[in-house]
């Protein structure tokens, strides 16, 4: 939450101004995080020695470290997983009086070289992730801290032992850590305590990137975004997950000191990622080498990385420049990710994930290993998204509005009520499935108060009414509706969301001559447990002709699927490679049922894809 000194155009709303219903899918969302992720987060805590991990600092466990140097920082996003979700279980208490036992007495706070490379602290920080595993902790403590929890005094206080131990170790040196992320840690711990030095030094921070002080590494300079400084940089470059998160802390940074060239430059890196390096479904990063992103236009759907944790930071980042500009460009690929890259994470069960987000998967894939897994699994060995995805949808309700004592603005449409202003508002909708958003006025504070609503850019045909009078919704953007409003005053959005083909640029060399389904926000796929039997997967093509058709199973794997129309052009050659021209005998067409994208996997293995041939004929 930006403080009352920053240059932010936008406020978040308390938590406790936003009740979202059950029934949404968001109050879905949370309540299986809340019942089954979180939980399982913590079982595999203690099942792969993260927390024994922390018990041999004490000296209340023995054996060898397990698992990659970073593992704290699971840990500690699900501590803040179960400050958001309000969570006060043994967990909480445990975890915050081990890490209180664990710590140094200068505040140093991390397990793996606490006991076997004591000797090697601070000496490898374009490799060791001490201060990204610092800034998850400060961001539990944020959490600890905006929930209210009972925890939040103990654990911000082991948080700001070890930011001051920060403070004084690089408030004047020129040094970064190789994966960014005590950025914005550091600015919300300043935001949450005062404590001007936090800000300073994440500001420094920020600076110092990009002077090449990390070194050639593996990869070269550029994955860790040290090739140049932030405000000269024209294009996103390597590692996904530090870029993205880098720039959420160079946005914060930016609105707390007033930095508009610092702003401009996170505005101007987001076009360049939005322009050319993002899948349909807002996943980032074609690159499994080196997590990374490609080149301009590079997007091959069965090779996309689209990590996870990838498009949760961008998710962040969305946030932040959202609050910052005013901007519904940004809300607008929040809702994106939410409904795709990110949900589709996360299995129906609540206890599997993915950590690439693939469009396209090939019969006969091998997802034997990790890498590359046909389904979600329960854990991974470097589990950086499960708990991070825990902690997201706890904290999901913080992302739907904004708000101040002028008005109230909607970002992500979702059932429930929201405060703001002294006046408070009752949202029904079963949006994303239905087009129609109702906003009922329940509470009215004095004068006149201003109810901002979204038009995605997604919608071309929206309409508006206020007590039944109809009001013009304009084009994409916003609809700012200010007035002195009563009780029981009604606002009614309806964004028109038919199903739709779409091609991508045509330099995006993998998918040119196919195109994907969408309705609305939702991105659809063909996945092999609906397509024609018989008929090998990957010779299915899609009849352009036909529109594609809405589709209502309310009982089924989602309230609103899409009826497509496919043919099957089966190949009548042995051979890999043939002259022009190839023979054409499709097959007539057969209607297919597409599903939303972010439910693949559920049901047994097999083939999927997003982007489908475009059949000739």
């Amino acid at each position: 939450m930006p403080t009352s000194r920053a240059v932010s155009a936008l406020r978040p709303l308390p938590r406790e101004a936003v009740t979202l219903r059950p029934e949404s899918l968001f109050g879905g969302w949370q309540a299986r995080n809340a019942a089954v992720t979180l939980p399982h987060c913590v079982a595999q805590l203690d099942a792969y020695g993260n927390l024994a991990n922390l018990r041999r600092v004490t000296g209340d466990a023995a054996g060898e470290f397990r698992g990659f140097w970073f593992a704290d920082s699971d840990v500690y996003k699900t501590l803040e997983a179960a400050f958001w979700g309000g969570d006060e279980s043994g967990f909480v208490a445990d975890a915050a009086s081990l890490l209180e036992k664990a710590q140094d007495a200068d505040g140093y706070l991390d397990s793996y070289y606490q006991v076997d490379h004591r000797d090697k602290q601070w000496s490898e920080l374009h490799f060791s992730h001490e201060m990204y595993c610092a800034g998850h902790l400060f961001q539990a403590a944020v959490a600890a801290a905006r929930s209210g929890a009972a925890a939040a005094p103990q654990v911000v206080s082991i948080a700001r032992r070890f930011a001051d131990l920060l403070v004084r170790r690089y408030a004047g040196s020129p040094e970064v850590d190789g994966h960014p992320e005590v950025e914005t840690a550091l600015v919300e711990l300043y935001r949450v305590t005062g404590h001007r030095p936090y800000l300073d030094l994440a500001a420094r921070f920020v600076a110092n990137r990009g002077h090449g002080v990390l070194g050639e590494g593996r990869f070269g300079p550029r994955y860790f975004q040290d090739h140049q400084p932030v405000t000269e940089a024209d294009e996103v470059t390597g590692h996904v997950v530090r870029q993205v998160y880098l720039l959420a802390g160079a946005v914060d940074v930016a609105v707390e000191t007033g930095d508009a060239e610092l702003l401009a430059a996170a505005e101007r890196l987001w076009d360049s990622a939005l322009e050319s390096r993002t899948y349909l479904t807002g996943g980032q990063g074609s690159r499994h080498r080196d997590e990374a992103y490609g080149d301009p236009y590079e997007l091959p759907p069965d090779r996309a990385y689209a990590e996870s944790c990838a498009a949760i930071g961008s998710f962040q980042w969305a946030w932040r420049l959202l609050l910052a500009t005013g901007k519904p460009k940004y809300a607008d690929e929040m809702e994106r990710l939410i409904y795709n890259g990110i949900a589709g994470s996360t299995g129906l069960d609540g206890a599997t994930f993915f950590y690439s987000n693939p469009l396209q998967l090939r019969t006969g894939h091998d997802g034997s290993h990790e890498d590359a897994p046909s389904q979600r699994l329960p854990w991974y060995s470097c589990a950086c998204c499960p708990p991070n995805l825990a902690r997201l949808m706890a904290s999901l309700d913080n992302y739907a509005a904004t708000g101040d004592a002028a008005g109230l603005q909607l970002h992500l449409y979702t059932a429930g009520t929201f405060r703001a202003g002294g006046h408070a508002v009752d949202v029904r909708t079963d949006y994303p499935w239905d087009e129609t958003i109702t906003v009922t006025v329940t509470e009215v504070g004095p004068g006149p108060w201003a109810l901002s609503l979204r038009i995605p850019a997604w919608c071309t045909r929206a309409r508006l009414t206020v007590n039944g009078e109809p009001v013009d919704a304009g084009e994409s953007g916003w609809v700012v509706l200010e007035r002195t409003w009563l009780v029981g005053d009604r606002v009614e959005l309806t964004l028109a969301m038919p199903p739709l083909l779409i091609t991508a640029h045509p330099r995006v060399d993998a998918v040119r001559g196919a195109a994907a389904v969408v309705r609305g926000p939702m991105v659809y796929c063909l996945e092999h447990a609906d397509a024609p039997a018989g008929v090998p997967f990957e010779d299915l093509e899609l009849d352009a002709s036909a529109p594609p058709r809405v589709l209502r199973d309310p009982d089924g794997l989602a309230p609103v699927l899409l009826r497509i129309s496919l043919r099957a052009r089966p190949s009548d050659t042995p051979h890999l490679y043939r002259p022009l021209p190839a023979p054409a005998r499709a097959t007539p067409p057969v209607a297919v049922t597409a599903i939303p994208y972010h439910l693949w996997a559920n049901r047994e293995p097999g083939p999927m894809r997003v982007f489908i041939p475009l059949s000739e004929r």
